[in-house]
């Protein structure tokens, strides 16, 4: 049997329904596109604060992507898959509320971009069509051919051929060879043709009396372009100032170019509808307003219709759009048109959804990076900076902890670890849920969890500042303990509330304190020659308290188990006073209080290393930290501590002590030999000692 010939693209609209036909090409709204997208890539589930949810992949690829958003995320996905089944989502904007720097924009953006990547892909298309061989009609001067303002798809044009519907139905049917069921799917996502279109369609109709050939003649089918600085499919229209901004940025205007051909003053062609922001994205884009709340009465008035019937509608001529509206806007213009009570139907016409910042320190490590650069950052005087190893903890930890509302029930060093998903001593994931819980029944939103706090923008100028100072650029690195000072110039500078300014300030102290337990384990790894040597004591003092009351325990306490990390045979020896010095470190006085604290470990053991067999129980600062002391003070002869030993190095031997560490941070700690120092130096001193 010979094989079917691919059939060439010839521009006809012939071609593109029989194309839609055989699966080649779609016709879908914007909200089955947007959905179709989002859910064809993969989706996992996660657990954020306590409750499962699902974390979309989408938005978590490219160099730069979306970090954390998970409740945003899954809020967002919801309405468009809602919509796209034909719910009351349709008939409404997303509207993102939250404080500045907390990556609205950015999400939107990220999302549009995504968009554009996947309508560039054969299949996802979108097309429109134009009308050719108007100067044979006589009224339209020099203009000969002429496209759909709002680029309708071809698929509209086919369901308005006719001049009644049950024509247009019959036309299918009999031309192109459509049946039944493929109608009815067809007519769910009917609407009218755009009032130009139309008025077009139908003197062609009559120019060529009727003759369906030779109108079909006259139809050309193109895809619609995806340029980014054309605002074609997606586009952005921020907020300007009261004087320049009017309805005619968004809906268009009548063009004068145009009057000047156009003999019929009738012919809605006479309005230009893309000198607006929205026709360019009503052919099945997306239409980003930013900062939506800060656009003058009457052009939220404008929204109102456009949202509520999608609609485009200029001196009584209508143009139905297929358009997805997500809006921005910060929770103090939000505020204030709320207070003004007269605005509601606006409001009642979005989807609103808080945007809480990070608080995930471990996620925002990412967030600081971004916030750092990705390119080698270089001095004044275009020497190579370097950055401290422990730069971008400190950072993290000290923007995250702004961010958490302070509760009785849990301190904010719990709290921000558990929001990490962490242990918190004996304080469950369960307590977090229900300080949430009571957060989020606040009427005034900045009192919920994550809404407060500091964003990325002042992270980021923090991070300016440090560059900028002179004693980075003298010893050419970026040293983490000089963040805070940074961090605390940034509060004082940016943040106008007194309240919000002494929490924040309290909260850099905390974060302070939690860098210097960081630089003791630094410390210690550095003193053994060892990059993990805090770590392997902490596991072993796990594996010591598991193993202490095996029955194979020989008189040389000698215990021998198989490692869950490596799989290989291992023999530990069970050290009493180490086990002994590092609970009385943890304020465990009794014999009670130290078995309840081994069974919470163990338990702890055996539920994450089913998970997890690289759990190594470093998120457990406490333990971390006794770990360290009591290795630190037993370890060190001669002058009684590391401290002293490196703080006075008038002999030899402190001299060379010294010297093996700061080699040993050069080589395998990644310090360069200012932070070294400087980390050394900071150590040796009382300073942030909590």
């Amino acid at each position: 049997m010979a094989q079917k010939t691919k059939r060439k693209d010839d521009g006809s609209l012939a071609f593109h329904l029989q194309s839609v036909k055989d699966g080649s090409r779609r016709y879908e709204n914007v909200f089955q596109s947007v959905a179709r997208m989002i859910l064809a890539d993969e989706i996992k589930k996660v657990v954020v604060n306590g409750r499962t949810t699902y974390d979309f992949m989408l938005f978590r690829q490219g160099a730069k992507h979306a970090i954390g958003m998970f409740d945003e995320l899954n809020s967002f996905v919801s309405f468009v898959k809602d919509a796209a089944e034909g719910g009351s989502s349709k008939e409404m904007a997303f509207v993102l509320v939250g404080e500045p720097g907390n990556g609205k924009t950015f999400f939107v953006e990220y999302l549009c971009s995504c968009y554009r990547h996947f309508l560039s892909q054969d299949g996802n298309r979108k097309y429109s069509f134009r009308f050719t061989g108007l100067e044979n009609i006589g009224t339209y001067g020099k203009i000969d051919k002429v496209e759909s303002q709002t680029y309708e798809d071809p698929m509209i044009l086919a369901m308005n051929l006719g001049e009644t519907v049950e024509e247009s139905r019959k036309l299918l049917v009999d031309q192109f060879g459509f049946k039944g069921p493929d109608l009815d799917k067809l007519w769910e996502n009917y609407r009218p043709l755009g009032a130009c279109s139309s008025y077009i369609l139908n003197d062609l109709r009559g120019f060529h009396a009727g003759n369906l050939t030779n109108l079909l003649k006259t139809i050309q089918i193109f895809p619609v372009p995806l340029s980014e600085t054309l605002g074609t499919v997606t586009g952005k229209y921020a907020a300007k100032d009261k004087i320049t901004s009017s309805a005619v940025d968004l809906l268009g205007e009548e063009s004068i170019q145009r009057l000047l051909h156009i003999s019929d003053t009738n012919n809605p062609y006479r309005f230009d509808l893309r000198r607006g922001a929205l026709a360019r994205v009503a052919g099945g884009g997306i239409h980003f307003s930013d900062e939506i709340y800060k656009n003058k009465k009457d052009l939220v008035q404008v929204y109102l219709g456009v949202i509520q019937n999608r609609m485009i509608e200029i001196d009584g001529y209508k143009w139905p759009i297929d358009t997805l509206i997500i809006a921005t806007s910060n929770n103090s213009e939000f505020n204030r048109f709320l207070s003004e009570k007269e605005e509601a139907p606006i409001i009642d016409r979005c989807r609103v959804c808080y945007v809480s910042h990070n608080t995930n320190y471990r996620l925002q490590a990412q967030l600081t990076d971004y916030a750092i650069g990705s390119e080698a950052k270089t001095t004044l005087t275009h020497q190579l900076l370097h950055q401290d190893p422990n730069l971008n903890y400190a950072a993290s930890v000290a923007a995250v902890l702004t961010r958490l509302a302070r509760s009785e029930k849990l301190t904010p060093i719990e709290t921000m670890k558990l929001a990490a998903g962490e242990v918190a001593g004996e304080k469950s994931i369960k307590t977090l849920s229900e300080v949430i819980d009571t957060l989020n029944q606040e009427a005034d939103i900045t009192k919920r969890f994550g809404q407060k706090g500091m964003g990325q923008r002042n992270l980021g100028r923090a991070i300016q500042l440090l560059v900028e100072s002179s004693e980075t650029n003298e010893g050419q690195c970026m040293f983490a303990c000089d963040i805070f000072g940074t961090l605390e110039r940034v509060v004082l500078d940016y943040v106008t509330d007194a309240n919000d300014r002494a929490k924040y300030q309290e909260d850099i102290k905390l974060a302070r304190s939690l860098y210097r337990e960081r630089v003791m384990t630094e410390m210690f790894n550095a003193y053994m020659d060892e990059p993990q040597a805090i770590r392997k004591d902490v596991m072993n003092y796990v594996n010591m308290i598991i193993g202490i009351d095996a029955e194979n325990l020989g008189p040389d306490k000698m215990w021998k188990y198989r490692d869950p990390q490596t799989g290989e045979l291992k023999a530990l020896k069970i050290d009493q006073r180490f086990i002994q010095s590092v609970e009385e470190r943890l304020g465990l006085k009794t014999e009670e209080q130290r078995e309840t604290f081994r069974t919470s470990v163990r338990k702890i053991y055996g539920q994450k290393i089913s998970l997890d067999a690289e759990y190594d129980f470093m998120d457990n600062f406490e333990l971390v930290k006794a770990v360290t002391d009591v290795r630190l003070k037993s370890d060190i002869a001669g002058a009684g501590s590391l401290v002293g030993a490196l703080a006075n190095r008038t002999n030899e031997e402190n001299q060379k002590l010294y010297d093996r560490m700061i080699e040993t941070m050069l080589g395998q700690l990644g310090y360069c030999r200012t932070c070294a120092q400087k980390t050394i130096e900071y150590f040796c001193t009382q300073e942030d000692e909590s």
